[in-house]
């Protein structure tokens, strides 16, 4: 049985920019859309906390598996070309070099544990 990793990670995107960053996301491209899901992403969510400052979100049963199928996915590849301008201070694609963050708290986990189950 595979637990699920829950993933946070936090990406700059230049305030001058912000408004065609929502717009690229509104939607993401449906081949774009299908290559996360197949990668195992999912539960996926972007929130734009103020000043282009981005925090993300998604589960995946093995994360090292989901980032190696993106990294040879040609339609990610094209979609991480064309967002690179907006980053700043991003050292390779966002879908591999985003800041990720420890999970502290989770509320199911420790409420499963809690009760024994």
């Amino acid at each position: 049985m595979s637990s699920t990793t829950r993933v946070c990670f936090r990406l700059r995107v230049k305030p001058e920019m912000l408004d065609e960053y929502i717009a690229r996301h509104s939607p993401v491209w449906p081949e774009m859309l299908e290559e996360i899901a197949a990668a195992g992403r999912r539960n996926y969510s972007i929130f734009h906390l103020g000043g282009g400052e981005l925090i993300g979100f998604y589960e995946t049963d093995d994360d090292a598996a989901a980032q190696a199928y993106l990294a040879e996915s040609e339609i990610a590849a094209r979609w991480e070309e064309s967002m690179a301008p907006f980053f700043v201070s991003l050292d390779g694609r966002a879908d591999q070099a985003a800041e990720t963050f420890p999970e502290v708290f989770h509320l199911e986990s420790q409420l499963a544990d809690a009760r024994g189950a």
